[in-house]
């Protein structure tokens, strides 16, 4: 692992400090029973904002060291309102053939596919989605067509043959994982969520993050905490999952790990930034300011330790299709200058183009006329691809000094400064400001021009497994998973990620990578149920650290 999270200290056993298994009050906060002030967390608040505020919550608070504690929260029950069904792929009403299908069209086009699947003997159902208002999205979503109550996923396989036979794809799915505009209030639940909590003024360890080995190789939550002796740790930022896309394990967003910046930002997403000497954490929009430079001219830098021409969730000023954030989108730029650093990886990515490498001096000690090498120890290398290997190749010659600057912006535009103590994890959309709601789901990239609103039904207005991380008006902050995709735990829509942490005490939040890679670690084990089955490797982690030998919030290079 990286030198900066090697750290070797015994775990802190775990204290269980209060079971509150009654039906909670909506009034009055509840605590734990014999903890220290400000050790309570999550355990402060009356209720989660999620379903009927009648609805039975149970919370266990557990000390993991001094200023962190772990709270697990179950809301809700079994919902016999809930049901198994097949939800229809509606063909697009789009001339290109290509086109895909889509859960949602216009109410014309819905009935017609439901007029169709009637006469082939399916009692299909045309249902309206109105999705919750967020701040610059939501609402009318347009019609989605189903068959079938059925009380298992199985009872679904005769149904999905005979809508298949009658010309049309589909898949089953359970309404309790439906987002629409009533079910925050109407659902029932059940909901499992786990809260790690982190007070500044006690924790006397080091909150930061950490990526392994290199950056473009995935490890599990797991993986990462056991290697930094963490204490406790969540997944992270958004990553690349697919090669097609970039470098498996790259950050698809800002990333800054001991001070580094060793990924850019997409476009002015929010991102978690972590300054571990106070243990304090803000969410902040950063820019990138790039360049490289010698006695002979000056370019900007696209990016750093990625893919040259591989944009993961766009945000480059000069991607296509957009130079806006597009998530899970992979835009592409054909004319790049991209940096690396010996965090990469073992290897640069190989091709076409350019690659100039720089000493641990800033000397230019090679340039090669194609892309693939290894970084040299202390040093950078400068890939260009395109239009920029001629002007790269005017700015660097052999033994000459090279400056390269991977610098980001506030959201002042003032240069953002960073020491070893400093990590950035990517993230969005915003969730919680001045504690208050506002999940910025169309300007963090959740909104898919031209689509039939197919990607933000699926992610943004459905429930789905969540983590995300704030703080609250004491400073302390919080990393917070909820499972999903089960009927044994239903999920989050952004809308109720966003009053939940605002229920929780959060001022501010920040949604983090979910679905699959919603991991919570404690003690060595995981402690929630990944959607998948097993954990997935996933980009970085954040990780909860004990106290070290040399200082309780001392940083390695």
């Amino acid at each position: 692992m990286k030198a900066s999270l090697q750290h070797r200290g015994a775990l802190t056993g775990g204290l269980v400090l209060a079971v509150c298994s009654a039906l909670l009050s909506p009034v009055g906060p509840t605590h734990a029973e014999g903890s220290q002030k400000g050790d309570t967390g999550a355990a402060q608040g009356a209720h989660l904002d999620l379903g009927p505020a009648d609805l039975p919550e149970n919370r266990t608070v557990t000390a993991l060291a001094p200023g962190v504690t772990r709270t697990k929260i179950s809301r809700g029950g079994a919902d016999p309102s809930l049901f198994w069904t097949a939800e229809v792929a509606i063909p697009s009403d789009s001339p290109d053939p290509d086109a895909p299908a889509s859960a949602l069209s216009s109410q014309a086009t819905a009935q017609h596919i439901a007029d169709k699947l009637d006469a082939a003997g399916v009692d299909a159902r045309v249902e309206h989605v109105q999705s919750p208002q967020l701040a610059d999205a939501g609402g009318d979503l347009g019609y989605r067509v189903r068959a079938g109550h059925l009380a298992a996923k199985a009872d679904g396989n005769p149904v999905v043959a005979q809508i298949k036979a009658a010309g049309f794809a589909s898949s089953v799915i359970y309404t309790g994982w439906d987002g629409d505009a009533d079910a925050s209030t109407n659902t029932r639940g059940p909901w499992n969520l786990e809260v790690i909590t982190i007070d500044p003024k006690t924790f006397t360890g080091r909150l930061a993050g950490s990526f392994g080995p290199d950056l473009e190789k995935p490890e599990t939550t797991s993986q990462l905490a056991a290697d930094a002796s963490a204490i406790a740790a969540v997944n992270a930022g958004y990553f690349v999952f697919d090669p097609a896309a970039g470098a498996e394990g790259d950050p698809a967003g800002v990333g800054v790990y001991g001070g580094k910046t060793l990924s850019e930002p997409v476009a002015d997403r929010p991102a978690l930034v972590i300054d571990g000497k106070k243990n304090s954490t803000s969410i902040q929009r950063l820019t990138w300011a790039g360049s490289v430079s010698s006695a002979s001219g000056s370019a900007a830098l696209d990016g750093t330790d990625r893919v040259p021409g591989l944009i993961r969730n766009c945000g480059g000023a000069n991607g296509l299709p957009t130079p806006l954030a597009l998530h899970d989108v992979t835009c592409t730029n054909a004319n790049e200058l991209v940096a690396f650093t010996p965090e990469f990886g073992p290897s640069t990515p190989a091709g076409p183009g350019l690659e100039v490498a720089v000493d641990s001096h800033g000397t230019v000690t090679a340039i090669a006329g194609t892309r693939g090498t290894a970084v040299p120890a202390g040093g950078r290398t400068v890939q260009a691809t395109g239009t920029n290997v001629a002007r790269l190749r005017t700015i660097a010659t052999v033994g000459a000094k090279l400056k390269i600057n991977t610098g980001l912006l506030d959201q002042d535009g003032r240069s953002f400064s960073t020491d070893r103590a400093t990590t950035v994890v990517n993230g969005g959309p915003l969730l919680v400001k001045n504690g208050k709601a506002v999940v910025t789901a169309k300007r963090d990239g959740m909104v898919h021009p031209n689509d039939g609103n197919s990607f933000y039904y699926g992610w943004v207005h459905k429930r789905n497994p969540r983590t995300f991380a704030g703080t609250d008006a004491q400073g302390r902050t919080m990393l917070v998973t909820a499972d999903g995709r089960s009927t044994a735990s239903l999920g989050l829509s952004l809308k109720e990620e966003a009053d939940v942490a605002a229920s929780l005490g959060m001022v501010q939040a920040i949604n983090l990578d979910g679905g699959g890679s919603t991991t919570a670690v404690a003690g060595g084990a995981v402690l929630n149920i990944p959607s998948g089955g097993a954990e997935r490797p996933v980009g970085d982690a954040l990780l909860v650290l004990p106290t070290r030998r040399d200082g309780p919030n001392s940083t390695d290079k």
